[in-house]
């Protein structure tokens, strides 16, 4: 079944689909190159997704806006992210927000550590709101393309096609490395890395394409 899945995903690489990955792949890049500001409000967006769909976020994360997500006042944070229509935990996601301000200078943090893993750790270990998965969509966004996002979407489509044996959530740091494994096998026989393998992925099973 895995060359199943093979075969569809190269069967998009040929169409739109896969030229609108590749955009957004560049704009992934493109972000690498902004600064602290940009990369701290990737950095909120996917708190914010933790509980949320990505569709409902980035619509919330342009009406905020990275000043916001680093100015606002809790309160303010808060109730602006209740009034835009935030399917979450808001208030909980307004204070790990406003506690990661610690790390406004995120990108300079991130290149210091050098390399997607290591980052991938200190990202757990010490910014709230953010476990494997989220650490993973935050460097997948800001640019590195060598981790893999273990969402519910991505997992639902590996155990349709034999991949894994379950969808069980959340996954503990050992199996998220040990699917994360099998994810870049994948991408290396189909010569993507796993920043794209995941977009088609995730296309497969939404029919979308964002972030």
């Amino acid at each position: 079944m895995a060359a199943d899945l093979a075969g569809k995903i190269n069967e998009l690489r040929t169409g739109k689909v896969g030229k609108l990955i590749a955009q957004r792949m560049q704009e992934f890049k493109d972000i690498a190159h902004k600064g602290n500001e940009e990369w701290f409000s990737e950095l909120c967006y996917c708190v914010l997704t933790a509980r949320s769909s990505a569709k409902n976020v980035m619509r919330l994360q342009e009406k905020i806006r990275k000043n916001g997500f680093l100015f606002l006042p809790q309160q303010n944070l808060t109730r602006k992210i209740r009034i835009l229509g935030y399917k979450g935990p808001y208030k909980k996601r307004a204070t790990y927000i406003v506690y990661n301000r610690k790390f406004r200078n995120i990108k300079e943090i991130i290149n210091r550590i050098g390399g997607a893993k290591q980052a991938r750790k200190w990202l757990v270990k010490n910014v709230k709101g953010i476990g494997y998965k989220e650490a993973s969509h935050f460097l997948r966004n800001v640019g590195f393309d060598d981790v893999a996002i273990l969402d519910r979407h991505v997992l639902s489509v590996l155990h349709e096609h034999g991949l894994i044996d379950e969808v069980s959530r959340p996954l503990t740091r050992g199996r998220y490395l040990e699917v994360e494994e099998k994810l870049a096998e994948l991408a290396g026989k189909l010569g993507l890395t796993l920043g794209e393998l995941d977009l088609y992925l995730w296309y497969l099973k939404t029919g979308e394409v964002l972030k």
